[in-house]
């Protein structure tokens, strides 16, 4: 594989990863009550999403990657909110339920819509991570009505 083949593999993961990680931080901050500052969310959602991409790409079994964000995700939440560290666990769960769920939807009905076979769509790494920006903007929208209906309450962030 060449160098421009792979910087605009990781480009296209950076972006669709991090919108991704903008809609899964705020999803679970929505969940645990804590008020979404776009700011923080938007600074720490890069740095996610290029640990993930650098434990995706070490030979260890697959699916780590979601258990190191999980653990990624409560060190956030625990560190930067007042959210307890049991509470953090369970909406870091939650979260990447939702986004499991909503993956596997998006790819359902990419097949139907497409008429294709779910590994071939897998397999068009630009179709992939177009998929992947598309459920990152769902992730935003779900935390942006889930924030409407969960009052956040006053004083949950640490950093200021």
């Amino acid at each position: 594989m060449n160098i421009f083949h792979e910087v605009s593999e990781f480009l296209l993961f950076l972006m669709s990863g991090t919108v991704e990680s903008v809609g899964l931080i705020a999803c679970c901050l929505a969940v645990a009550s804590v008020k979404l500052r776009w700011k923080i969310i938007m600074t720490i959602a890069p740095i996610f999403t290029v640990i993930i991409y650098l434990i995706r790409h070490i030979p260890v079994t697959f699916g780590l990657h979601t258990i190191a964000g999980i653990l990624l995700l409560v060190m956030f939440m625990t560190k930067a909110t007042r959210v307890p560290p049991s509470s953090s666990f369970l909406v870091s769960f939650v979260g990447f339920a939702i986004l499991g769920l909503l993956e596997r939807l998006i790819m359902e009905l990419s097949a139907i819509v497409l008429k294709a076979d779910i590994s071939i769509i897998m397999s068009d790494y630009l179709l992939w991570k177009g998929l992947g920006l598309l459920q990152g903007m769902l992730l935003v929208l779900m935390a942006l009505l889930i924030a409407k209906k969960r009052i956040p309450m006053e004083g949950m962030w640490r950093i200021h």
